[in-house]
């Protein structure tokens, strides 16, 4: 069923806290969590393509909208390259990411879209730099694999949130929930804390939990299974999305979670957008994305909601992980709110 969600309201986190450059949060044991300095005006935003290929033509609404945002942008050398389905060759991806990473004078990189080709490049990439003097990294979907990559290992936050793809080509006649979206990235890097108010699904399960964000798209963590960027759940929030994927197929990734020991200490569980391909005539499934979560996590106590409004769709709004964050479901609405 399709319900509407919104982002509620903002809370300037610099008046709260001060402009703090490295703000840490940590939970129940893990490493504290670094937050990059938030941005100021004039600030440089670095888009490139460490995945999927895009042209500048392509970029030009998110440019805007930076500019209006007061950054600046620099663009990457692998705007408009391509290798296959890919934003240039692997090198090329690899230097380009590299040098923003190591270029002090860039404060947040916004990857232009997602596709595949993140976990290519990923173990080459030195981060030596950005662990010194760490910034937003911004994106999802593909981007996944750095956001769980950079939690895991530096313990940074990250901003899971559209790309410069989504942006909408006409300000003017894009959808009040389109815009509401993309401006969450921008209320996001200038360090407002976000608070998030969206409708029930019948399907819950009502309870309050406090902790760190983490998440992704469903399949993208499957692949990184095992691996020195699989993401720490243990006493977490985690959030999942995926798309284009059959129901057979999420029921296996789940199953996966759930034999990983991904869902057996988690703090609470957000279900976001799914899109869901159809079941081949006389070979359905037979359940359904509620069924099939609460299934998995019938023996647990934490809150789940569905339907949070994060995933390849319209209603994707900006979510930093690696922030404590407070989630309660409850019969009359469900809140997410950063601490």
């Amino acid at each position: 069923m399709k319900r509407k969600h919104f982002l509620s309201s903002f809370i300037p986190l610099a008046a709260t806290f001060g402009a703090v450059a490295s703000g840490k949060t940590s939970f129940d044991g893990d490493s504290p969590v670094v937050k990059p300095p938030y941005l100021k005006a004039g600030d440089t935003v670095g888009i490139c393509c460490p995945a999927g290929f895009i042209t500048i033509e392509d970029i030009q609404p998110a440019l805007l909208k930076l500019k209006e945002w007061g950054f600046t942008a620099r663009i990457g050398e692998t705007i408009s390259k391509k290798d296959f389905t890919f934003g240039g060759t692997d090198d090329e991806r690899l230097n380009d990411l590299q040098q923003m990473l190591d270029d002090k004078s860039i404060k947040a990189i916004l990857f232009a879209r997602g596709g595949y080709g993140g976990v290519r490049i990923i173990d080459r990439l030195s981060f030596k730099k950005f662990d010194r003097d760490p910034k937003w990294i911004i994106g999802f979907s593909d981007a996944t694999v750095f956001h769980s990559h950079i939690n895991e290992k530096y313990r940074v936050a990250t901003i899971h949130s559209k790309m410069c793809n989504s942006f909408p080509s006409d300000w003017a006649l894009a959808e009040p929930e389109q815009k509401e979206t993309i401006e969450s990235i921008n209320k996001c890097l200038k360090g407002e804390r976000m608070k998030y108010l969206f409708t029930p699904n019948e399907k819950n399960r009502t309870g309050i939990a406090v902790g760190e964000l983490v998440g992704g798209n469903l399949k993208t963590l499957e692949s990184l299974a095992g691996s020195p960027s699989d993401i720490h759940t243990k006493d977490k929030i985690l959030f999942v999305e995926d798309t284009g994927e059959y129901l057979y197929s999420i029921d296996r990734m789940f199953w996966n979670l759930k034999r990983s020991g991904k869902l057996d200490k988690l703090k609470g569980l957000i279900i976001g957008g799914f899109k869901i391909k159809a079941d081949t005539p006389g070979e359905e499934f037979g359940k359904t994305i509620e069924d099939i979560v609460l299934e998995k996590v019938a023996e647990y106590k934490y809150p789940v909601c569905f339907d949070f409004p994060v995933g390849h769709q319209k209603n994707n709004f900006a979510l930093k992980c690696g922030a404590l964050h407070t989630l309660g479901v409850h019969l009359n609405e469900c809140r997410l709110t950063e601490v």
